[in-house]
């Protein structure tokens, strides 16, 4: 079972003390700048602070002062609470790096010199042997081995990793444990896989998404509009005879300008990209999160990804007149030799299902390689050859066998196998025909169910494979996909995803090939299989540790709980400013205009009481709602109508009673204890 990311929890005294200090350092303008709501109530407290010596009434000024420092602190401290959990994530990771030595290799390629790991350079050589750390992330150019990658993954399987395929890429800070390879080096120092995530987690690399900027400008402009009503509020009190101090009209304008969301934003997003990292993702933006959010397709390589890769021995088909048990031992010798999982395969079928288990291979057997030229592979003993491979291969090397019945049947049979979404190999002994071997594309276990689950979210799910249409045809079936894309090329890919975009549909695309790599660049969410080639990794903006393509649940709900969580509180916030605004404008202008003291339904004590109680409030729920920006709003699949009501009933009526509860409460307190 797979080990996830350890999160540590949420109120630890190992991330509440970093955090209180690190809500002191973003004090610093350049930081707060680039929250322009928490910059202009800094800015407030810092024009009050200054006035203080000059007011008359030191001691509730000091106060509005004082809460007002705070209601930034708190801002600060539910960003720095977001970032702390992402560094002690980072933490973990960085853990896995060790001062790692290398074998570079030499011009020759043979000879190596050890050398530390950070010296080494993009396009360097390196050999790995058996119990030796990978130093740097790379592609295999030379071997097979097998890796032990849970460090990165938590998964204890070892892996294969291999030149020329699919499975090529391998991350620095994992072992070889049997055999060796030699790795062409990919990325500098300080530049790899596990660097660029550590710094993805600890957000030194995150920009603001295109929904954060909208909504940054939304606050900005209730800001300003809070501004100019509140710049107006001295021309009433003047018309009534009054004066409002200049402090009580800077405490209104923080009390109502949306500091809530304000604060939150930052840590919304972080902790958004840290929960896609507890569940083995790296996201390497916090615009591919959103967009995960609102996927309407989702594009599948078949090979690697909806099925294990390696084809495997499901059955053998006898031709009449033969015997299955002939049949049986003539692939098992012509497999012998053979090292490809689909000739393993084909030894594990037959011991398992036909008892055939110690097979030895004949002393004077002269082994017939595998290529792709001949597309055959066996063994030749005794003067007989005995071969299996692609059945026009078998066919045309055996003269003898050229307009036979017997071919006619064997291509009877091979249909229907094709028909069934498997590849059929012939099998001949001495140039007799027998009869074929059924290789069969394995589908990953839960698939159907995973992709059903993919559809009641909304989630259109198609195969991309370069297979037959009726090989692709069955596979579909099998796993279950919504639909498929047989025979297809990059090309074809890209010109799939390009189609569905220009229709207003965001795309997601899980791959783990080099030919993936332009559709994953090219999807809103490409999501590349950690087991995959370096170009696919490059190319997608997130990459699965896990390597399981169904993980696009887990993505698309985290995307919408990103989603959902920034727009529950939003409404909390907005509807919070309006309630505050009706609960404390009456109190306050009562003295003036006493015909407002219909309006006054809360009863607060005083002009002084309502924006000292109203500024406490402000303060205090900005940390009461750092939990819920830090988890994430519950994200239950169901209609977009469906999810509104219930943000609206829940986040919207939340935000308009509360404030009359809370600054009531706080009321009662302030002048029970003569604060105002």
């Amino acid at each position: 079972m797979t080990q996830k990311t350890p999160s540590p929890s949420l109120f630890s005294a190992d991330l509440i003390g970093p955090a209180l200090g690190d809500s002191f350092r973003k004090l610093d303008p350049r930081t707060l700048v680039r929250n322009p709501v928490m910059f202009t109530t800094a800015a407030v407290a810092l024009l009050l602070t200054l006035l203080l010596p000059l007011v008359e009434d030191t001691g509730f000024h000091l106060q509005l002062v004082l809460w007002l420092w705070v209601t930034v602190l708190f801002g600060n401290f539910a960003e720095a609470m977001a970032e702390g959990r992402g560094k002690a994530q980072a933490a973990a990771l960085r853990a896995t790096k060790a001062e790692l030595t290398a074998k570079k290799l030499g011009p020759d390629g043979e000879a190596f010199e050890t050398v530390p790991a950070h010296e080494l350079k993009h396009g360097d050589l390196v050999l790995v042997e058996t119990f030796d750390l990978i130093p740097a992330d790379g592609e295999v150019i030379e071997g097979v081995a097998s890796v032990n990658e849970s460090a990165i993954t938590g998964e204890s399987a070892p892996v294969i990793r291999e030149a020329g395929g699919d499975r090529s890429a391998v991350t620095a800070g994992t072992r070889v444990i049997s055999d060796y390879i030699k790795v062409r080096v990919t990325a500098g120092p300080g530049h790899g896989f596990i660097d660029r995530m550590i710094a993805l987690i600890e957000g030194a690399e995150r920009q603001k998404t295109p929904n954060e900027v909208a909504l940054t400008i939304l606050l900005v402009g209730l800001t300003i509009i809070f501004l100019i009503a509140v710049a107006t509020v001295p021309a009433f009190a003047a018309y009534a005879g009054g004066v409002i101090p200049v402090a009580i009209l800077a405490a209104l304008l923080v009390t109502l300008i949306p500091t809530t969301i304000a604060a939150l934003l930052s840590a919304i997003g972080i902790a958004g990209m840290n929960r896609l990292v507890r569940v083995n993702v790296l996201a390497k933006s916090g615009r591919a999160v959103e967009a995960a959010g609102d996927v309407d397709t989702l594009l599948l390589d078949k090979t690697g990804t909806i099925t294990l890769g390696d084809r495997q021995a499901a059955a053998f088909k006898p031709l009449s007149g033969v015997g299955l048990q002939e049949l049986v031992e003539a692939a098992c010798l012509a497999s012998l030799a053979d090292e490809t999982p689909e000739g393993r395969s084909i030894l594990v079928l037959a011991r398992e299902a036909h008892g055939i288990a110690d097979l030895a291979m004949p002393a004077d057997a002269t082994i017939i390689p595998f290529s792709a030229q001949t597309r055959l592979s066996g063994i030749e003993t005794g003067g007989l050859l005995i071969r299996k491979g692609a059945v026009d291969a078998v066919v045309n090397t055996v003269p003898e066998l050229r307009g036979s019945p017997l071919v006619e049947e064997l291509r009877r049979i091979t249909d229907e196998i094709a028909r069934a979404g498997g590849t059929p190999l012939a099998v001949v002994r001495g140039g007799r025909l027998l009869g074929a071997i059924y290789l069969k594309d394995i589908i990953k276990d839960g698939m159907r169910e995973r992709f059903t689950e993919l559809r009641r979210m909304g989630i259109r799910t198609v195969m991309i494979t370069g297979d037959n249409p009726l090989t692709a045809a069955s596979i579909a079936a099998e796993a279950g996909v919504d639909d498929f894309l047989a025979q297809a090329t990059p090309e074809d890919k890209l010109a799939f995803i390009r189609k569905e975009q220009q229709g207003g549909k965001l795309v997601a695309m899980c791959g783990d090939g080099t030919n993936d790599a332009p559709a994953l660049a090219q999807a809103d969410v490409g999501v590349a299989m950690n087991t995959g080639t370096q170009a696919a990794r490059e190319a997608g903006n997130m990459v699965d540790l896990d390597s399981d393509p169904t993980k696009l649940i887990e993505i698309v709900g985290l995307g919408k709980q990103l989603l959902m969580t920034r727009g529950a509180l939003t409404t909390f916030s907005i509807s919070n400013d309006v309630a505050k605004y009706f609960a404390i404008l009456p109190a306050m202008f009562v003295v003036l205009y006493p015909s407002l003291g219909a309006l006054n339904v809360m009863q607060l004590s005083s002009p002084e009481s309502a924006i000292l109680s109203a500024i406490i409030f402000n303060a205090l729920i900005i940390p009461a709602l750092v939990p819920l920006a830090l988890k994430g709003v519950r994200y239950r699949p169901a209609g977009a109508g469906q999810l509104l009501s219930r943000n609206l009933a829940i986040y919207g009526l939340g935000g308009l009673i509360s404030p009359f509860i809370g600054i009531k409460l706080i009321d009662l307190a302030v002048s029970g204890l003569g604060l105002a």
